[in-house]
């Protein structure tokens, strides 16, 4: 299985029930939370690393480098840019907060 495609045992999603989808839902769902946790990790240590060295909580830069990454993953997997790109943004500003509130 490959990242690009969804492992559902080698079925396409209409050939799935009800309760094949909505347990392949839940295990995505639960990816996506562990994903967010790892993030967010990694972005308290970025923190500590800015704080150790005296630097701006915001960097813009880096904030539309993501943005920018976070739209060409979305055309990658045709999703929706915009709402992808509004999840970033809710996870930027989540991260931010804890970055400041940490200081």
């Amino acid at each position: 299985m490959t990242r690009d495609t969804p492992d559902t045992d080698e079925r396409r999603p209409d050939e799935m029930t009800l309760d094949e989808l909505r347990a392949e839902i839940e295990d995505i769902d639960r990816e996506i939370v562990e994903l967010i946790a790892r993030r967010t990790y990694v972005a308290e240590t970025v923190a500590q690393v800015k704080d150790e060295r005296d630097l701006p909580t915001t960097d813009e830069g880096q904030e539309e480098q993501v943005m920018r990454r976070a739209g060409q993953n979305a055309e990658r997997f045709d999703v929706d840019s915009n709402l992808v790109k509004a999840v970033f943004r809710l996870l930027i500003e989540l991260n931010k907060v804890e970055q400041r509130e940490s200081r």
